[in-house]
């Protein structure tokens, strides 16, 4: 009996070790992104509500962008972790080939698309010139880092999933240590440059993009020799891979997109409330990302070790790391919610705007606080253990499903036909995490995540 308890703590260790070590620099990672947008929020907020509205809607554009960057990659990674569990290398790199083609289409057609008509995509957002032509001179700029961050994005996410998490960290600390030199000098003019605002911003993020490609590309030339860039891979045809990438790959990138679809709707019934609301709303993201810095570093490792295990045959330890990872979620995703209460007061002392816009701000901190933990939990289920198991289309009807069909639609409703005050409609829009919890809890429990999908 003490022969097998003391096996079962070995084994416990060896978990929460191998947790910590894929946690902690993703986590980090995390972390560091928070700190790049909210470089943008605080500087930009110590120069007027206007700046920072137009920036912050200006911003969904590439919100939609990273989302396609993330879906692609976290389908990718369903195929990615398992093969790494058999060790198979230049399936991974074949991958990482038909990730890139994607990829750097899609920041293509974003970044021209934000660079001729950024009138339009303003206007979708918002009715207001002032914030629309903030939102403008953002985008003319930062629309040239797209393809940049189609490089990047995918490069670093797929290497995750081979358990290579550190240069992420490298790459995206460096890059918010130059965006917030850059950011300041040319938001408010210091060492003789011009007083840009929102441009500056803008600038300051196009030059960060460029050091993190430099640093992307030398690593993967010089250092990692497991998996290599091959430029015959971004053309590579293999049928029943590209069948096996559609099949698992192509459900995550369109519950990313139609999710990513649906937090831009959310910010436009947001943007035609009045400035106040933007400005609130996009401090509160902010903090929500803060706090969840380290549930989604669990998310991202439960996806990595469970996909690893199942692509080893140990069905049963795939099993047992979903039900520690569960656990992990609900206490992180409680953690971050007590966070964001406590921060509250701080970030109302800290933000530079109006009475208004600071009490909606206390009402949405509140609601993000339960959100946040109920998102802690799902995103745990739904891009951890599910998507690590194959089980991709769940999580694309359950996503889409809520989010459209009762958030949104509801908010919609209540804001533009009832006439219902803002934080009501605040509660109606962030009410799909906690819908999806019970179903996400149902699925996890009936175990039809859990599928080897390796040839």
């Amino acid at each position: 009996m003490f022969h097998i308890t003391r096996n079962m703590s070995t084994e416990d260790k060896r978990f929460y070790a191998n947790v910590f070590r894929l946690v902690m620099p993703m986590a980090l990672q995390n972390l560091i992104n928070v700190g790049v947008t909210s470089t943008d929020v605080i500087m930009l907020g110590r120069v007027g509500e206007t700046a920072l509205s137009g920036v912050s809607l200006a911003n969904q554009v590439y919100f939609i962008l990273s989302l396609l960057f993330f879906g692609l990659t976290s389908g990718a990674c369903v195929l990615t972790a398992q093969y790494w569990g058999k060790k198979d290398t230049r399936t991974i790199e074949k991958v990482m080939g038909m990730s890139f083609r994607i990829s750097l289409l899609g920041g293509l057609v974003f970044g021209i698309a934000a660079f001729l008509a950024p009138q339009h995509l303003m206007r979708i957002f918002t009715g207001e010139p002032e914030i629309i032509a903030e939102g403008v001179r953002y985008l003319k700029i930062v629309s040239f880092s797209y393809v940049l961050s189609a490089f990047t994005n995918v490069y670093l996410n797929i290497i995750r999933s081979i358990e290579k998490v550190v240069i992420a960290t490298v790459v995206y600390g460096t890059s918010l240590c130059a965006n917030i030199v850059l950011n300041a000098i040319f938001i408010f003019g210091l060492f003789g440059c011009p007083a840009m605002g929102a441009a500056g911003a803008a600038l300051g993020t196009l030059c960060s993009r460029g050091i993190e490609v430099l640093i992307v590309v030398y690593y993967a030339v010089r250092r990692n020799q497991i998996v290599r860039i091959r430029i015959k891979d971004l053309f590579v045809k293999d049928r029943d891979l590209s069948r096996d990438f559609l099949t698992y790959a192509f459900p995550v990138l369109l519950n990313e997109l139609a999710w990513g679809a649906g937090m831009a709707a959310i910010s436009a019934i947001v943007g035609h409330l009045g400035s106040a609301s933007v400005a609130a709303h996009s401090v509160t993201q902010v903090c929500r990302q803060l706090s969840m810095v380290i549930a989604f570093g669990v998310s991202n490792a439960t996806s990595i070790m469970i996909g690893k295990a199942i692509g080893e045959k140990k069905e049963a330890l795939a099993r047992e790391y979903g039900r520690r990872f569960l656990r992990l979620s609900i206490l992180f995703g409680v953690g971050g919610g007590i966070l964001l209460l406590a921060i509250t007061p701080v970030v109302c002392a800290v933000m530079k705007l109006s009475v208004l816009a600071k009490s909606y701000l206390t009402v949405m901190m509140v609601i993000m606080s339960y959100y946040a933990a109920a998102q802690s939990v799902n995103s745990t289920l739904i891009v951890g253990v599910f998507r690590a198991g194959g089980d991709t289309r769940f999580g694309l009807i359950l996503d889409v499903g809520v989010m459209w069909l009762c958030s949104i639609a509801a908010a919609a409703v209540g804001a533009f036909v009832i006439g219902i005050p803002m934080p009501w409609v605040y509660i109606l829009l962030c009410s799909d995490e906690v819908i999806k919890v019970p179903f996400s809890i149902w699925r996890y429990r009936s175990y039809k995540w859990l599928n080897n999908i390796t040839r």
